[in-house]
């Protein structure tokens, strides 16, 4: 593995790649220090808080990096109510080192996913599916991003035809998102009165009927 110069951790920094490498998963990003004691705080993207939480190895992975770093991940907790974890990596001690990571992603090797149930998916699987409306068949966008407000989010990019692009926030809730098909990479919606014309401004109600 080459590396830019370092810190003296051993650690490069550089902003996060835009997807992690193939045989990968990012569980989240690193998005500044926390305190002046090599803390780091992490944006998740992941549901499961015991990747943040629990002690064990984790990888990290920037822009200049040809494969991923192996760190050990000593403790973490979540800052209620602001979807963010503060977590401290073994070998970052100061505050310094700490800002030298943001931007990077942690990453877990693609195999190591937890058994889901019946209706859950791993957010990194409903990335780049299409969005079709479930009554008209119309083709919306594609699911850009996930997030949590309250509820979890899909940010759908919806193209205007004009090679514009807005982007959508539908509630992924069953009511709203009724049909989530991996095999076949597929997402249906029914979105309520007056969602889709706040990104379709030339839809008209006969379109959504």
């Amino acid at each position: 593995m080459t590396n830019p110069p370092s810190n003296s951790t051993g650690i490069s920094s550089g902003k996060a790649p835009l997807v992690p490498p193939v045989g990968w998963m990012e569980i989240g990003s690193i998005v500044g220090a926390q305190g002046i004691k090599g803390e780091v705080k992490v944006y998740p993207n992941s549901d499961f808080p015991e990747r943040f939480e629990r002690a064990g190895e984790r990888w990290l992975w920037g822009t200049q990096d040809l494969e991923p770093r192996s760190i050990q991940l000593k403790r973490g907790f979540e800052i209620p109510g602001r979807n963010l974890y503060v977590v401290q990596l073994e070998g970052i001690n100061n505050r310094s080192q700490a800002e030298n990571l943001r931007g990077q992603m942690l990453l877990l090797p693609a195999t190591d996913r937890p058994k889901l149930s019946t209706g859950e998916y791993h957010s990194q699987d409903l990335i780049d599916l299409p969005v079709f409306h479930q009554v008209t068949g119309l083709e919306i966008g594609i699911v850009t991003d996930i997030f949590t407000a309250g509820h979890e989010v899909l940010v759908v990019s919806v193209p205007h035809g004009d090679g514009k692009t807005s982007e959508a926030m539908i509630p992924f809730v069953k009511e709203i998102v009724p049909v989530v098909d991996i095999t076949n990479r597929r997402i249906e919606i029914l979105p309520p009165p007056g969602l889709l014309e706040l990104y379709l401004p030339n839809l008209t109600s006969q379109e959504q009927d």
